[in-house]
């Protein structure tokens, strides 16, 4: 069964963030980006445990699995399963500091 895909507004951010980024150098690639997390999404609604599950301290954090956007490797979708929903919490650059910016978010252990 198909399941609700539901972003978190940082999640809504982190993809603004990303495209603003992109377009400025290549527009078409931008596209590409936003075509392909949308895909990726629906992806995820129909096969919600394609993603690895991460390990986080925080408890809150239990089961957030992360699935990179496919052609987009870099690019990461930490999520978690619901009842009824897929919620995508962030789309991160893998460069990032995942851990910190999850810590920031709901705080450490």
């Amino acid at each position: 069964m198909k399941k609700r895909v539901v972003r978190t507004g940082l999640a809504e951010v982190d993809l603004l963030e990303h495209l603003d980024y992109i377009a400025n150098d290549n527009p078409d690639a931008a596209l590409r980006l936003i075509e392909a997390v949308e895909m990726a999404f629906d992806r995820l609604s129909q096969m919600p445990e394609i993603g690895s599950i991460r390990e986080f301290a925080n408890p809150r954090l239990s089961g957030v699995r992360m699935w990179p956007v496919p052609k987009f490797s870099r690019y990461l979708i930490f999520y978690q399963i619901t009842e009824d929903s897929i919620r995508i919490l962030r789309v991160l650059h893998g460069s990032r500091d995942i851990i910190s910016l999850f810590d920031d978010e709901f705080g450490g252990a």
